[in-house]
């Protein structure tokens, strides 16, 4: 079948290297896809906007489309699977109604209060006055996030009453995060461990993935301002067990329940930030779509045919995915600067991998470079490099290996993604 793959970023390159291992694939069209993207021999590569709705419906036509994939959440939360499923397209993303869950903080912590998902308590607000005597009541540490999408950085969790009431300046009166921010949700601050929680939904049907934990702030330590993601891994085998059961019974499969309750029934990948406190799994956000860096932990672990996979899901057959018993281990490299203004354009190249078969390298904000050997960013996140080993210590090792054979000139990477867990393994073994 003919399949269409919707973003540009590290996450589609991930989903387009999986798709094309399909048999069931005989073209895959990526829009607006990458350069590296386009290294994949298996897809086409067409420059056609996310927003360019038109442009994708002529694709359909052209290619003879039978299969969408949507990665990012702005397509999502613009309505391209209603345009696409209008064009007689089986997608799988969420509707413009059911991408709510992530484009609108407000809407899922609506649904979540009213059918007992456990979250965190938080207020609405449109206006700064109201907002600020909110959180001088509650005091610190609080969160504050701009209701809408922000690319992963609309969420200030703040330490002190101070940080807050800047938050909210920014948000509401300068606009920091443009119609993202015309309202904002606070909330009380959870103290825990957080897990990423993702799984193939369709409807009533629910099924999980394995685990991941992202790392979110920009530097070692986890101190600076939340990022997209600066590196991830998978299994979190101190978070799995009873918790990883608790939540999809108490949030993955009420929350899928709750959306056809709500009458906007969700079709993608229902992916849950939890917070695992000492009440048990808690939901942070919502998101409609694989997440960032995590899609490139979990997809290369993933054994089944993922074509098979989502067709088993769009047709509500039972399926139970294959995983592998390895570990993965990613470390995102960015520009300096990221998540704050940096710049494009400073050429790099790749170093070697160990081996092509458990190390990938999946690009985001990086372009080749037309003058010289080897690649110029383009973006904040450039590329990551995801490894495949028999422990999370062997996949942490191995990737920082690789990444150590040269410097990184206008580039920086966390050198601390996995500390927890590996400082947990080291600290069992003593």
């Amino acid at each position: 079948m003919n399949i269409l793959l919707v973003g540009s970023g590290g996450r589609e390159h991930a989903l387009a290297w999986k798709l094309a291992d399909s048999d069931l694939a005989d073209e895959i069209v990526v829009a607006p896809g990458s350069d590296a993207i386009g290294q994949i021999l298996e897809c086409t590569i067409e420059d056609v906007k996310e927003d360019d709705h038109a442009g994708m419906k002529r694709l359909v036509e052209q290619y003879d489309i039978e299969l969408a994939v949507i990665g990012p959440e702005a397509p999502l939360a613009a309505g391209l699977t209603d345009v696409l499923q209008a064009e007689g397209v089986r997608v799988f993303g969420p509707t413009k109604a059911a991408a709510q869950l992530e484009s609108s903080k407000t809407f899922a912590k609506e649904l979540m209060k009213k059918y007992g998902i456990p979250t965190a308590d938080f207020k609405q607000f449109t206006e700064a006055e109201p907002a600020i005597s909110y959180i001088r009541s509650h005091g610190a540490p609080i969160v504050v996030k701009a209701d809408g999408l922000a690319a992963g950085k609309g969420v200030i969790v703040a330490e002190t009453v101070d940080e807050a009431i800047r938050a909210v300046h920014d948000i509401l009166d300068d606009n920091a995060f443009g119609d993202a921010g015309s309202s904002v949700v606070i909330e009380e601050y959870l103290s825990g461990e957080e897990l990423s929680f993702m799984a193939f939904v369709h409807g009533s049907t629910v099924i999980p993935m394995v685990t991941a934990q992202d790392h979110k702030r920009a530097y070692e330590g986890d101190i600076g301002p939340n990022t997209g993601g600066m590196g991830a891994y998978s299994p979190v085998p101190h978070l799995d067990g009873k918790w990883l059961q608790e939540a999809e019974e108490s949030i993955l499969r009420p929350a899928a329940e709750a959306m056809m309750q709500e009458g906007v029934p969700f079709t993608g990948v229902l992916y849950a930030g939890l917070m695992i406190t000492e009440n048990g799994p808690k939901v942070i956000e919502f998101n409609a779509r694989f997440g960032d860096p995590e899609a490139q932990v979990v997809l290369p672990r993933l054994k089944s045919d993922l074509v098979q996979l989502l067709l088993d899901v769009l047709d509500e057959r039972e399926t139970t995915p294959e995983w592998s018993d390895c570990a993965c281990a990613a470390v995102v490299v960015a520009s300096e600067g990221y998540p704050g203004s940096y710049e494009k354009g400073q050429p790099f190249t790749m170093p070697m991998t160990r081996s092509n078969e458990t190390q990938q390298f999946f690009h985001a904000g990086s372009v080749v470079n037309s003058e010289q050997v080897g690649w110029k960013t383009a973006g904040g996140r450039v590329f990551l490099l995801s490894t495949q080993a028999p422990t999370l210590e062997e996949a942490f090792s191995l990737t920082y290996d690789v990444l150590g054979q040269k410097e990184w000139p206008g580039l920086f990477y966390r050198r601390d993604i996995g500390h927890r867990v590996i400082n947990r393994s080291e600290n069992k073994s003593q």
